[in-house]
């Protein structure tokens, strides 16, 4: 019986390279050149990366299964091998759902951030819109809740100039005519009372000032500091009601002969009438707010601050420029847009990487004898970095000495 040897080379050198039989009309196939551009680029997009790995396969299962014959663990091999072969279907066909997963992962990505975009511009609207409102109630709120007595300030000075301005334009006539006296010259009404009332300002709060410090001293029960206040004071009140309130009952005086015949008031009454004025005045107004806004003023004047420890608020409650719920959601939507953009990465990452990974556990089968992917791929957190993946597969030097020392014992 004659055997024609070339016939039976041949026929092992085309079992050999059997992939060349199909693999030039798949990827003329895949490819799709001649192919209009919407075919062609589906052929390239869904079969041309499936093609390469199943060709990549079929060129490594050669050698590995020639390998069969001397490897020593052979069973587990071939199981390895045909496991190899179903986490590449597998890939394959997660490769084609994840492309589509990915385009409506893609549209509902889109469709949710122009979602956003429309309403965060309708909100930031609105924010400005409310923001003077916002200002408001915020300032409101912080004056009401804050440590500083800021109504009691603000009624302080508001009350020394308004008498500041009673004053100006009380005692303006008598001051226009003794300047015009002095320099001979008659000056002008309106540029008098600028500087006139600037001054009756600072003397105004001046005197809250005195009976600021008055109160202090005797609170704190000291007779020296008593006397010396109480002579500086009986001297504000003698100033005040004398080149002020004097003026402004002098004012009065029409008023009172309206409803008498031959009225005269006296030099005594004036001055007794202008006492009353001053202290009624300044009862009232320092009982109401004077009694907290006069010392918040000094101490802030004297530079010695509030008087306050610091108080660390929240930036909410800072007057924030926006509101509450604006800013709690724009940190949803930004979280959002992190959470639908890993989603993205991952669903176009994936597909691919799980295809090439199930061609590489072909080479590190026929290499080392067992995969090295662990697939299917659930996140980008189970693709390994490659220093984890070099840990896996080279064996430290305690596991080396150990081999090493085993294999005579072995053998």
């Amino acid at each position: 019986m004659v055997i024609d040897i070339s016939n039976i080379a041949r026929v092992l050198l085309s079992v050999l390279f059997f992939p060349t039989m199909f693999q030039d009309a798949f990827l003329e196939f895949s490819w799709g050149g001649g192919d209009e551009f919407w075919v062609m680029a589906s052929k390239r997009l869904f079969l041309l990366l499936p093609t390469l790995a199943v060709i990549a396969g079929c060129w490594v299962s050669i050698p590995s299964v020639v390998t069969v014959i001397f490897r020593s663990r052979r069973r587990e091999f071939v199981m390895a091998f045909f496991v190899t072969w179903w986490d590449l279907g597998k890939s394959i066909v997660s490769f084609w759902g994840g492309i589509l997963k990915f385009f409506l992962n893609l549209t509902w990505a889109v469709v949710g951030f122009m979602k956003i975009t429309v309403f965060s511009i309708w909100s930031i609207i609105r924010e400005i819109l409310f923001l003077p409102f916002r200002m408001i109630r915020s300032a409101g709120k912080s004056v009401v809740t804050s440590q500083v007595p800021w109504i009691a300030v603000f009624l302080t000075l508001f009350w020394c100039l308004i008498e500041a301005l009673i004053f100006t334009y009380v005692t303006s006539p008598l001051v226009m005519d003794t300047l015009s006296n002095i320099t001979g010259e008659q000056l002008s009404l309106t540029f008098l009372r600028i500087p006139l009332f600037i001054f009756l300002f600072f003397v105004v709060l001046g005197s809250y000032a005195v009976l600021s410090t008055f109160v202090s001293a005797v609170k704190s029960k000291k007779i020296s500091a008593i006397a010396g206040v109480s002579v500086i004071e009986l001297v504000v009140l003698f100033v005040e009601v004398v080149f002020l309130y004097r003026e402004f009952v002098d004012s009065l005086v029409p008023w009172f002969a309206q409803y008498s015949e031959g009225f005269e008031l006296g030099i005594f009454w004036t001055i007794a009438i202008a006492c009353f004025a001053w202290f009624g005045i300044r009862s009232i107004s320092w009982f109401l707010f004077a009694a907290h806004g006069t010392p918040t003023i000094l101490r802030v004047i004297q530079g010695r601050g509030l008087g306050i420890e610091a108080v660390e608020e929240s930036t909410s409650e800072r007057g924030a420029t926006f509101s509450s719920e604006f800013i709690k959601k724009l940190k949803n939507e930004a979280d959002w847009v992190s959470t639908k953009g890993d989603e993205l990465l991952a669903s176009f990452m994936l597909p691919p990487l799980q295809v090439v990974a199930a061609t590489v556990n072909f080479f590190a089968l026929l290499v080392n004898g067992r995969h090295l992917f662990e697939l299917p791929f659930t996140s980008i957190n189970s693709i390994l970095s490659s220093k984890d993946l070099l840990d896996g597969i080279v064996p430290k030097n305690g596991s080396r000495r150990a081999s090493r020392s085993a294999a005579p014992q072995e053998a």
